[in-house]
C-alpha cells in the first residue's frame, strides 16, 4: 500500500491540513490475472474491491500567482510507472477550471477562483488503461473547497436611504434601522462581522454599532429652525479592527412637523371697503392667521365672535384651509350704516395633547369694513303692484299712483314711464311727475283680461339710473256682453211628427264671467208668442226645448220656418239678445232618419218667354254701364289741376290780423278732438263764422276771370288744422290740455337736462342754471 497524495517539498505542515489527505487503502485483486481475462465473461463480472480512495481538497480563493495553482495528485495502486494507466477528470471546472496531467495524476487551477462566485466543485476521477481505455477502478468522486479570504467590504444594497422622524423628538427614538451586507464567509473567521459607526451627523444622530439602528441623541430639534440632516453611516468587517475593509452610505433624515406653534394674525387691525350695491355673497376681503407650522397643523377655522357686524357679514375659509374669506350676508346700505367693525377669531383645528402647554392655539383681530356710497336707481315703495280695475271704467280713470324715491343723500328728482315693450296697444299712461297711472283706452276684460306693465323711475340728473317695477292690472268682469245661442242655429222636424214632439235643445253661451255662474232664461220672442206651429220650454238648467204644436207637416205647403228666441242672463245690468232658429221640414222615416230636406223649386211664370227674359238682362247690362261711366267722370272731375312740373310756382303771401277769442271760443276748434287727438278726424273741424282771414295773395293783381278758368292755377287759399301736438318727441306733449287733472305744481327744472336746443324755453320758465354744464 501506498500513499495517494504527494504534495510538493515547499508545502507545510499547516497546509497538508488545509488540503487534506489522499488515503489510499489497500489493493487487492479478487479473480483470475490479467493473462487470463478472456477465460470466461465470469471472471470479468466479479465485484473488484476499489484500490484508492481521497476525502475533499481545500484551497483558498484569490490565488494571483503566474503558475497554476497545484492542488494535489492522484494516484493508484496499479500505477507501476511505466505509463499503461491514464487518469480522466471530470465534474464541475473540469478542463475549464481544473487541469490533471493523465500520467502523473496531479491537479491543477488553471483559473481565478472567488468563493464568493463558487464555494465548492464536485469532480469525478478514474483511472483507465491507456492502451485497451478499460477503466481500472470505478469512477469515485471528490470535492474541491474553496478556503475564504476576507476580500469584501460590506455594502449598504439600499442606500442611499431616507428617513422622517417627527420634529421635538426624545433622545434614544429609532429613526431607521440599516443593514450592511458582507460576501465574505460569516462561518470562517472576522471577515463578515460588521460594526456600524457615525461619520458626520453628530450630535443630532447616533448608530447602534451592532443592529445598525439610527437614533435620535439631540433633544427638541425644531422643524421650523432646521428641517433636513444628512448622516454619513459607516459599516467595517473584521469586528471593526485595524485591517478590516468598510463601506458608507448617506442617510437624509427630515424633521416632520408637529403642532408645536400657536397661530398669529399679522395684523390687529384691518382695514376693507365694499360698495353699497355689492350683492350678497360677494368677496369683501381676506385674513390670515399665520402659523410657522405646515400641512394639517397649520389648517384654520375662523369665526366672528363680535362686532356689530356679525349678522351683516359672513366669514369661511379658503379651499387651502388656510385663509378667511369674508363674504356679504345682507345688503348693505351707506344711508343706513357706512361702517361695522368685526371681531374675528382664527383656531388650528388639528390639536396636539402632547404641546396643549404650548398654547392657546387660536388668536383673534378686529377688521373694520367701511361701506362705499354708490349713485342707486330709484327705489319704489313697493316691489310689485296688483291692482283690479273693472272694464266699465272710464277713459281717464286714475288706476294707481306708484312712488319711487333716491336712495341716495342727494334726493334727485324721479321721473315715470311706460315701458312700452309692456304696453304696446297703448291702453295706459302715467303721469311723468306724480306716477299717476291712469286709462286711456276702454278696457275689456273678454279681450285682455290682465294687463302686466312695467313703470319706469328714473333719475333726473343721472339718467342711467333707472329703476322698474312689475304693475299687474287684473280687468274685472262687468256685465257687458249679451247671451247667444250657441251651435244649434238650424233644426228639422219630420213631416210625421206629432204635436208637443221635441225637436231641437238650445243652449247660450256669454263671454261674460259672473261670480255665481251663468243663468240664463229662456222664451219667444215677443211678436212668436202666440206661434201655431212651435213653443219653447225653459228647463231652467241653462237649457231649453223646441217643442211642437201640431202635427201633419208637409214639405209642399212650407219648408223652412224662422223661431226667434229671447235669452237673458241673470246679472244686473240685464243682458238680453234675440237668436232665430231655422227650422226646416225634412221627410223621415218611421225612425225619424232623415231622408229628404229639399226646398221647394221655384219655376218661370208660363207666360214668361226666352226673348222677354234676354231683353231684362240686357237692359239690366246696360244700366250698370251708365253707372260706371257716372263714377268715372265723377272721380276724373275732384283730381287736381297740377302745373307741369318745369313750370314756378307762385308764392303766396299770407297775413292774418285776427286774434283767437280765448278758452271761451268755442267756433274755431272742437275740444272734444283735442282732449282726445286719436279720435280726431279731419271733417270734424269748423272753421270761424264770425270773423274771415284778410288773406293778401298774389291773386289779387292776377286778373280772376284767368284764373278762375285757368286748369293749372293752384288754389291759393288753404286751411290746415292742427288738433294735437308733440306726440312722439322726446319731450312729449308741451300742450297744457289735460294739465288740469292734476292738483300739484308743475316743475320745470327737467328743462335744463334736455340740452341747449331747449335752453330759451328753460329762460322763459325762469329755471336756467347758468353754471350747470350740458349732458351732451
Amino acid at each position: 500500500m501506498g500513499d495517494g497524495l504527494h504534495l510538493p517539498a515547499a508545502a507545510s505542515t499547516l497546509l497538508l491540513a488545509a488540503f487534506g489527505v489522499l488515503t489510499l487503502l489497500p489493493h487487492s485483486v479478487v479473480g483470475k490475472p490479467v493473462e487470463e481475462e478472456n477465460a470466461g465473461s465470469s471472471a470479468l463480472l466479479q465485484r473488484v474491491k476499489r484500490g484508492w480512495v481521497w476525502n475533499q481538497f481545500f484551497v483558498l480563493e484569490e490565488y494571483t500567482g503566474l503558475e497554476p495553482l497545484y492542488i494535489g495528485k492522484l494516484h493508484s495502486d496499479m500505477d507501476k510507472g511505466d505509463g499503461s494507466i491514464k487518469y480522466i477528470l471530470t465534474g464541475e471546472g473540469a478542463g475549464t477550471t481544473f487541469t490533471i496531467d493523465d500520467s502523473t495524476g496531479d491537479i491543477h487551477a488553471i483559473q481565478r477562483l472567488d468563493r464568493e462566485v463558487k464555494a465548492q466543485y464536485v469532480l469525478r476521477a478514474q483511472a483507465r488503461n491507456r492502451l485497451t481505455d478499460r477503466p481500472l477502478e470505478p469512477e469515485s468522486e471528490f470535492i474541491v473547497k474553496i478556503q475564504d479570504i476576507n476580500d469584501n467590504e460590506p455594502r449598504f444594497l439600499d442606500g442611499p436611504y431616507q428617513a422622517t422622524v417627527p420634529e421635538m423628538s426624545k433622545i434614544g427614538t429609532s429613526v431607521i434601522q440599516l443593514t450592511a451586507t458582507d460576501a465574505d464567509d460569516p462561518t470562517y473567521g472576522n471577515s463578515a462581522r460588521v460594526v456600524y459607526s457615525i461619520l458626520e451627523g453628530q450630535p443630532y444622530f447616533s448608530v447602534d454599532p451592532k443592529t445598525g439602528v439610527v437614533r435620535v441623541s439631540l433633544a427638541d430639534m425644531d422643524r421650523e429652525t432646521r428641517e433636513n440632516y444628512t448622516v454619513v453611516i459607516q459599516a467595517k468587517d473584521m469586528g471593526g479592527q485595524l485591517g478590516g475593509l468598510a463601506g458608507t452610505t448617506t442617510v437624509n433624515i427630515t424633521l416632520s412637523d408637529v403642532n408645536d406653534n400657536p397661530p398669529m394674525f399679522d395684523q390687529r387691525l384691518y382695514q376693507m371697503s365694499v360698495p353699497e350695491s355689492a350683492p350678497v355673497g360677494s368677496v369683501v376681503g381676506r385674513i390670515w392667521a399665520k402659523d410657522r407650522d405646515i400641512g394639517v397643523n397649520a389648517e384654520m377655522k375662523y369665526s366672528i365672535i363680535d362686532g356689530d357686524g356679525r349678522d351683516t357679514f359672513d366669514i369661511s375659509t379658503d379651499p387651502t384651509n388656510l385663509f378667511g374669506i369674508i363674504t356679504v350676508k345682507k345688503p348693505l346700505n351707506f344711508e343706513n350704516k357706512p361702517s361695522y367693525t368685526l371681531k374675528v377669531e382664527g383656531a388650528n383645528t388639528h390639536l396636539d395633547p402632547t404641546f396643549r402647554h404650548r398654547g392657546p392655539f387660536k388668536d383673534v383681530t378686529i377688521v373694520h369694513v367701511s361701506v362705499e356710497d354708490v349713485d342707486e336707481p330709484p327705489l319704489f315703495d313697493s316691489p310689485a303692484y296688483l291692482i283690479e280695475l273693472p272694464e266699465d271704467a272710464e277713459v281717464g280713470t286714475v288706476v294707481k299712483t306708484v312712488s319711487a324715491r333716491d336712495p341716495d343723500a342727494a334726493n334727485n328728482t324721479v321721473r315715470y314711464s311706460i315701458e312700452r315693450s309692456s304696453d304696446p296697444e297703448k291702453f295706459f299712461y302715467i303721469e311723468i311727475t306724480s306716477g299717476a297711472l291712469m286709462t286711456v283706452r276702454s278696457l275689456d276684460r273678454e279681450e285682455i283680461g290682465w294687463h302686466n306693465i312695467t313703470v319706469l323711475a328714473m333719475e333726473m340728473n343721472n339718467p342711467s339710473q333707472i329703476a322698474s317695477v312689475s304693475v299687474a292690472v287684473k280687468v274685472s268682469d262687468v256685465n257687458d256682453n249679451p247671451p247667444s245661442l250657441s251651435h244649434y242655429l238650424e233644426a228639422v222636424v219630420c213631416e210625421n211628427a206629432k204635436a208637443g214632439q221635441l225637436i231641437q235643445t238650445v243652449t247660450a253661451v256669454d263671454p261674460d264671467e259672473p261670480l255665481g255662474g251663468q243663468h240664463f232664461y229662456y222664451s219667444l220672442a215677443p211678436e212668436a208668442a202666440n206661434n201655431p206651429n212651435f213653443t219653447l220650454r225653459d228647463n231652467q238648467d241653462n237649457t231649453a226645448w223646441i217643442l211642437t204644436r201640431r202635427g201633419d207637416w208637409s214639405q209642399h205647403d212650407q219648408t223652412v220656418f224662422y223661431l226667434p228666441i229671447f235669452i237673458s242672463d241673470g246679472e244686473q245690468p240685464v243682458q238680453t239678445s234675440t237668436s232665430t232658429l231655422t227650422i226646416r221640414v225634412c221627410s223621415c222615416d218611421h225612425e225619424g232618419n232623415i231622408m229628404s230636406c229639399n226646398a221647394e223649386a221655384y219655376s218661370l211664370p208660363a207666360s214668361l218667354s226666352r226673348g222677354a227674359l234676354i231683353a231684362i238682362l240686357a237692359c239690366i247690362f246696360v244700366l250698370l254701364v251708365m253707372i260706371l261711366l257716372m263714377l268715372s267722370l265723377r272721380a276724373h272731375r275732384k283730381k287736381p289741376y297740377l302745373c307741369d312740373e318745369v313750370e314756378n310756382v307762385h308764392e303766396n303771401i299770407v297775413r292774418y290780423d285776427d286774434e283767437g277769442g280765448g278758452e271761451e271760443d268755442t267756433e274755431a276748434f272742437d275740444i272734444a278732438a283735442m282732449w282726445n287727438p286719436r279720435e280726431a278726424h279731419h271733417h270734424l273741424a269748423k272753421m270761424r263764422q264770425d270773423m274771415l282771414p284778410e288773406i293778401e295773395s298774389l291773386s289779387r293783381y292776377v286778373p280772376q276771370a284767368c284764373a278762375d278758368f285757368d286748369p293749372c292755377a293752384p288754389p291759393y287759399d288753404s286751411l290746415q288744422t292742427y288738433a294735437y301736438e308733440g306726440e312722439g318727441s322726446v319731450a312729449e306733449s308741451l300742450s297744457s290740455l289735460q294739465s288740469g287733472t292734476s292738483n300739484t305744481d308743475h316743475e320745470y327744472d327737467y328743462l335744463n337736462d334736455w340740452g341747449p336746443r331747449f335752453k330759451k324755453l328753460a329762460e322763459m320758465y325762469g329755471v336756467l342754471e347758468t353754471n350747470s354744464p350740458p349732458m351732451w
